[in-house]
């Protein structure tokens, strides 16, 4: 697309991407309901709301899209986007109220992140934390892993102003430490502490010790699980249920690994957050995992957001409950590629005709670039070929 196209299109956008708006908003709240599945739902939802990274395109805004803006600069220039979002999408998206945003003295201190128990270090690179590898071998590995089984979690991942600042946190603002309920998941984090190629090696010729790494993985996000619903004031049978994993790299599993080593982390896990048919169990995957989906089908998944190439009518086949959020590339989104958009967007609505339960959202991060009339494209295309 063209710097000439783009302008001629942000000018006559009206015309080109008909849309009724009230129509579309009355008719996407309905598509919400019943996890999208709703048999009353006149047409797929959308689920892109865009984020605050997008506004310095937007309103050619200098500044860094992931760094920190005063609350008061946030709100400000949330305020101009949203004013724009109105006429384009019908909808402001952004919060532009103070108290969406807490103030600096009311956040919690930072925990430790789990791959820090694996002795991982986390580093920052362009607004983003990494996680640095901590061995390389077995029998690094194996060291690792006794170091871990003797850790007391709660104290190794907690600051040891924790108890006094919840405690002025809720006196001041009546807030309590939020769940744990999403966490990297499990060949991410082993490839991060790892290495791809070594886990892959691992699961292959140590496969005891690749066992004993999953046990413990599964075993620490469930203590993870327990410190916080405690910290949060819930006892055990009262918790609330769910949880949602975010593992990219389980692609560079074949079927028969992902079994042996990512799968029974999930297992367990799920079994212990998300017992009832209804409970959120959540797989993101930005990745081309196709293969491993008749194994993620016996998790009973009600939700998914996979990478661009595992299209809508594939994840039917092995996840006839999960609601779809995708299958829009997020390259495609934030180039505002127009054309593109329509097509991909066409695509996924046609192969969820029969079976419901999508959501239209970019398969994987909605990224930097990504502008109001790309949505405006989406909320055309869906009104036109996405009724049910």
């Amino acid at each position: 697309m063209t710097e000439k196209n783009y302008d001629t299109i942000s000018k006559d956008y009206e015309r080109l991407f008909p849309v009724d708006i009230e129509q579309f908003w009355r008719d996407d709240k309905l598509a919400h309901e019943q996890n999208c599945f709703s048999s009353k739902s006149p047409q797929a939802a959308l689920g892109i709301r865009m984020s605050d990274e997008c506004v310095f395109d937007e309103l050619n805004e200098s500044g860094d899209p992931w760094g920190q803006l005063p609350i008061d600069k946030r709100i400000e220039i949330n305020k101009r986007y949203n004013d724009k979002a109105e006429k384009i999408v019908g909808m402001r998206l952004l919060r532009e109220k103070r108290e969406r945003y807490p103030e600096p003295d009311a956040e919690f201190p930072q925990i430790k992140d789990i791959g820090e128990v694996f002795e991982g270090k986390l580093i920052s690179k362009s607004g983003t934390l990494w996680l640095e590898q901590a061995c390389n071998t077995p029998s690094e590995l194996k060291r690792i892993l006794d170091h871990v089984d003797t850790i007391n979690l709660r104290d190794f991942i907690l600051p040891k102003n924790w108890d006094s600042e919840k405690k002025r946190i809720f006196n001041e603002y009546g807030i309590k430490p939020s769940l744990w309920r999403d966490v990297r998941g499990p060949v991410t984090l082993a490839c991060s502490i790892y290495g791809t190629e070594n886990l892959i090696f691992l699961i292959k010729d140590e496969s005891d010790l690749a066992k004993r790494f999953s046990n413990t993985i599964a075993k620490i996000i469930l203590e993870y699980i327990k410190i916080f619903d405690y910290e949060a004031g819930y006892e055990a049978d009262n918790a609330p249920a769910g949880f949602g994993f975010r593992d990219d790299s389980c692609c560079f599993l074949n079927a028969e690994m992902y079994e042996q080593f990512g799968y029974p982390v999930l297992k367990k896990v799920f079994d212990y957050c998300s017992p009832e048919p209804e409970d959120t169990r959540y797989q993101h995957s930005d990745s081309e995992m196709n293969h491993l989906l008749p194994i993620l089908g016996r998790l009973n998944l009600n939700g998914v957001n996979f990478g661009p190439t595992v299209l809508v009518d594939e994840i039917r086949k092995y996840l006839p409950n999960a609601r779809i959020d995708g299958c829009l590339a997020p390259f495609t989104f934030s180039r505002n590629n127009f054309e593109q958009i329509i097509s991909e967007v066409r695509r996924d609505c046609e192969m969820a005709k029969k079976s419901r339960g999508l959501n239209i959202d970019t398969a994987g991060s909605l990224n930097y670039g990504s502008l109001l009339i790309s949505m405006r494209a989406v909320m055309h295309t869906i009104q036109i070929y996405g009724r049910y």
